[in-house]
């Protein structure tokens, strides 16, 4: 019962957002296909699973924001908000890393990113969605369409 009262430290609390395991690298790529200007959606969608098993997506959403720099937890939340930019940026293209590298809070970099490429889908979906509508059966059967 004594471990009931413990305060746990949230560096080695495996489901605190501050926990990073010993393998977590900062080179790492957590997607396959990373970020060119036109796979946005399913590259957000991809990087929001990695970061959510990881636990990170509190960096991302802003819910977790950052310390004031005399917060005993500034360092902490400043070293897991650098490893999550750095797998952001080996998450894109280099081209597009130029434009995010001097960010240094997750969210304003993650913010950006979807500002910038969100929109282009959109169009995108709507060209595809217009192109289908002007499909035609013309006089062939379903069969043969």
């Amino acid at each position: 019962m004594a471990m009931a009262n413990q305060i746990i430290n949230p560096i080695l609390d495996p489901i605190s957002p501050y926990y990073l395991s010993p393998n977590e690298n900062p080179g790492a790529v957590l997607v396959s296909a990373l970020l060119n200007g036109d796979n946005y959606h399913p590259w957000s969608r991809a990087m929001t699973m990695a970061l959510q098993m990881k636990n990170k997506m509190m960096f991302v959403d802003g819910s977790l924001p950052k310390p004031e720099a005399h917060d005993q937890m500034y360092a902490v939340w400043s070293r897991c908000n650098s490893l999550v930019v750095s797998w952001i940026t080996h998450s894109i293209q280099p081209s597009i890393v130029q434009s995010v590298l001097w960010m240094d809070i997750t969210k304003e970099i993650w913010d950006d990113l979807k500002e910038r490429y969100y929109q282009g889908d959109l169009f995108k979906i709507s060209e595809i969605i217009g192109a289908m509508h002007n499909i035609k059966q013309g006089n062939a059967t379903i069969d043969q369409f």
